[in-house]
């Protein structure tokens, strides 16, 4: 159940291990899933609950985690040495974790931690640090993994092309059912169903549906709700294949669209092309998101836009398909070929009462950014 060849884990273990030694890192403790994911192929949701998967400079692995997740390991990685900490009333995984790391023989060694994941509660982390401090030198790498996987192998890219195609296919799906009376829940079905019927996987956070007043929120919520002959929807969904990501931004105007309307999406689809511009090597994500910044300052937009406008995409899970970097002021982390970036344009005019947003996915190059959709960036405007 590999997604990927030998040869390419053993090409990304080559690139940890380069990095750990680097920073004089003995071994790692991975608690992020999509690290292990990323490092093995290590594929489940297990996360939830306590596991650690622990890679030394020198290329030892091992596992640990529940009996649940004994044939997940073995069917979807190319783990070799997995432990299991048994469920019971009493059950200290920290302690079984210790055990496994003095077998591996790293007492006294300096070993990192990726603290900043919900792979790793706050509780459990205060534990790990409480139980394990004194065993060895813990250090915070939480963006090790993250900052290696935000520039992706060609295999990887392959992954998010094929996602991008089962979202630009959704997205033609449920175009002809948005019309006055069509129901969210069943443009909703369309979208995700389409994706999975067509071989996707379900995304790492619900997609964003929303009509009315609605329309003017970033989250996914409960409840559902008819559109009206003269209404606004937000569509916020990535196709996903092999866990990664491909998303897409849309405000679709039923009816006819306000004066409003119109100046909002001008404004965006101007910034979406500064970003473009901005998203090359040589500049950071800072730049990015300044980029889009100067454009909605232009409009005076200021007080209707986001304090951030995009981020890296990838393999992930829940709760969140962000990756990091993102795209924020003073973010100086590099613009790099072979990235995968989403970029979203979003204009929430809660004055009027009128929601804007536009967005698509990027592989950044050596000059401009390929975008991976082929869906236009015109106001799609729904007339009954």
């Amino acid at each position: 159940m590999l997604h990927f060849t030998p040869e390419e884990f053993e090409a990304r273990q080559a690139r940890l291990a380069a990095r750990m030694k680097e920073e004089k890192l003995d071994a790692l403790m991975l608690f992020s899933q999509e690290s292990m994911y990323w490092l093995t192929g290590y594929d489940s949701f297990g996360f939830c609950f306590f596991q650690c998967l622990v890679f030394t400079a020198e290329g030892q692995m091992r596992l640990l985690t529940r009996s649940a997740d004994i044939r997940q390991a073995r069917q979807t990685s190319i783990i070799e040495t997995v432990v299991v900490w048994r469920d019971r009333g009493n059950a200290d995984p920290v302690i079984e974790l210790r055990d496994m790391l003095e077998d591996m023989d790293l007492l006294g060694a300096k070993i990192g931690v990726e603290w900043a994941t919900h792979g790793l509660t706050a509780a459990n982390g205060k534990i790990v640090e409480e139980r394990l401090g004194s065993f060895a030198s813990l250090k915070d790498a939480s963006l090790f993994v993250p900052m290696i996987r935000a520039v992706k192998s060609p295999a990887e890219i392959t992954h998010v092309r094929e996602a991008t195609r089962l979202a630009d296919d959704a997205y033609q799906e449920i175009l002809p059912l948005i019309k006055p009376g069509a129901d969210e829940g069943e443009l909703l079905s369309v979208l995700q169903g389409t994706i999975l019927k067509k071989g996707g996987d379900y995304p790492a956070n619900p997609f964003i549906i929303g009509s009315g007043e609605a329309a003017l929120l970033c989250r996914y919520k409960s409840g559902r709700t008819k559109l009206k002959d003269q209404d606004q929807l937000t569509l916020e969904w990535a196709g996903v294949k092999a866990q990664y990501h491909s998303a897409l931004m849309r405000t679709i105007i039923i009816g006819e669209p306000t004066e409003r309307h119109l100046e909002l999406h001008t404004a965006a689809t101007e910034a979406l092309e500064a970003v473009e511009k901005a998203m090359r090597p040589g500049n950071t994500f800072g730049d990015v998101f300044d980029a889009h910044a100067a454009v909605m300052e232009d409009h005076d937009l200021a007080r209707h836009r986001l304090s951030a406008c995009g981020y890296s995409l990838g393999a992930r899970y829940a709760p969140s398909w962000m990756d990091a970097p993102m795209f924020m002021a003073g973010n100086a982390a590099a613009i790099e070929p072979d990235m995968t970036l989403f970029a979203h344009m979003i204009i929430m005019d809660s004055e009027t009462g009128t929601a804007m947003t536009l967005g698509r996915t990027y592989l950044t190059t050596e000059g401009a950014p390929e975008p991976f959709s082929k869906l236009p960036l015109d106001l799609p405007v729904i007339r009954p």
